[in-house]
């Protein structure tokens, strides 16, 4: 399936051409890249180029259904560190995904009910990173996100999880809603963050479950909200409506620990 972008750019658009860490540019090296099985998140294309070689490597990306921005030169000439970018630059994830099926394994291992965090359009990579800190401590089985308008496993979020990253793993998936109801119907539940929610102690976090988060600005999305079985609010005593995302993840990933704890 062709997965194209002509949009705007995001926080996250701005944060991951930062550093030249996570940039593969050039024809050559990018289409090896693709070729040896490299993690590609992003691939930034010069708009209009439609010659043999830019031709291979988007169809490459496709084959991994991977992101295609298609960029004016000068935004490409300022995401480029080399100044060589010959109209193509990716950008690499800094660790491999895994998939759902991994992390249920994880958990059918363990002999625990699966417990995985969704998070729906963090841009953050702090945040993503923090995330990722928390539901290692709360033990949670991964972190699932989803492969558009979102962070990656990128430098910054790996720096930010403190090494959790190489313990917990992380799945992409193209769409958050179907992922949740693909999982409902083998017997998860699912739960989301939401002010307007069931006070968190009185919402039954136990059994197999998936705690949804949402993005910084806008919170879980409508259809998101409706695929959960359970929405949960943590109360809140000061004069601000909100908290950040991943301060949220935490309080509800060790409320799921506490009820836990104490049915266990």
């Amino acid at each position: 399936m062709e997965t194209v972008q002509k949009m705007e750019y995001t926080k996250n658009d701005i944060e991951e051409t930062k550093s030249g860490e996570n940039k593969i540019e050039g024809r050559n090296a990018v289409l090896e890249a693709f070729r040896s099985g490299k993690t590609i998140d992003k691939l930034y294309v010069l708009d209009g180029c439609q010659d043999g070689p830019v031709k291979t490597i988007t169809r490459e990306a496709k084959k991994h259904d991977t992101i295609i921005q298609y960029v004016a030169k000068e935004r490409l000439d300022q995401i480029s560190e080399t100044g060589k970018h010959q109209g193509v630059v990716a950008i690499s994830a800094a660790y491999a995904y895994t998939d759902i099926e991994d992390i249920l394994k994880k958990a059918e291992e363990k002999g625990e009910p699966p417990f995985l965090v969704f998070l729906d359009g963090i841009e953050d990579p702090h945040n993503l990173g923090a995330v990722i800190r928390t539901a290692n401590q709360a033990g949670a089985h991964g972190v699932v996100i989803p492969k558009r308008r979102a962070v990656g496993l990128t430098a910054a979020v790996a720096k930010t999880s403190a090494g959790a990253i190489n313990y917990t793993p992380v799945a992409k998936v193209t769409n958050i809603s179907t992922t949740i109801n693909e999982l409902k119907k083998r017997g998860m539940w699912f739960v989301c963050a939401d002010m307007e929610g069931t006070l968190m102690y009185d919402v039954d976090l136990t059994g197999p479950i998936g705690l949804v988060i949402g993005s910084e600005g806008s919170g879980v999305s409508s259809l998101v909200k409706k695929n959960c079985d359970m929405t949960a609010a943590i109360p809140m005593k000061g004069e601000i409506d909100s908290l950040n995302a991943s301060v949220a993840a935490g309080v509800l990933a060790y409320e799921i620990v506490r009820q836990r704890m104490k049915k266990g």
